[in-house]
């Protein structure tokens, strides 16, 4: 009698667990979470929806003698437009690194995004309800202090 309690009672177990499972998946499946954490230990986290169109891609290469590489993606979600910097990405590092749009390897304070989350790894950039695509065909990781670019990235279709 006790095996058998015991065996009806994993039993039990197992499928509201797989229940729970696939209540869960239908949730992951709808939204996306993605985590962070910054080069000073703070924990930053950004949700997209599944509903992804990437409009552009680009790869960094380094400015200024500094080392950056990486996949950058502009996309276009339920939510507006975001750059999702690749889990490659990576800056050597430097003092106050920011993230900005442009043209012509011309850095305009006006087009600052952000200031860089991470020298390594994904990172997520919600970008201005009034960016429209097509405008912009740079992605610049900028050192403010110095006023110099640390890597650009020309978007391509």
């Amino acid at each position: 009698m006790f095996k058998t309690s015991k065996l009806i009672t994993l039993a039990g177990v197992a499928a509201l667990s797989l229940t729970l499972g696939a209540c869960s998946n239908a949730t992951t499946n709808a939204a996306t979470t993605v985590a962070t954490t910054t080069d000073n230990g703070a924990k930053t986290v950004s949700a997209s929806t599944a509903n992804v169109m990437t409009l552009s891609t680009g790869t960094f290469s380094g400015r200024s003698d500094h080392v950056t590489t990486g996949k950058v993606t502009l996309e276009k979600t339920a939510n507006g437009f975001q750059l999702n910097f690749a889990s490659d990405f990576f800056l050597d590092g430097a003092p106050d690194p920011i993230v900005a749009i442009g043209n012509d390897d011309k850095y305009l304070a006006a087009n600052k995004i952000s200031t860089l989350k991470n020298k390594t790894g994904s990172q997520v950039y919600q970008l201005p309800a009034n960016f429209t695509p097509g405008q912009f065909s740079q992605v610049y990781v900028w050192c403010e202090k110095f006023s110099v670019p640390l890597g650009i990235a020309e978007l391509s279709n």
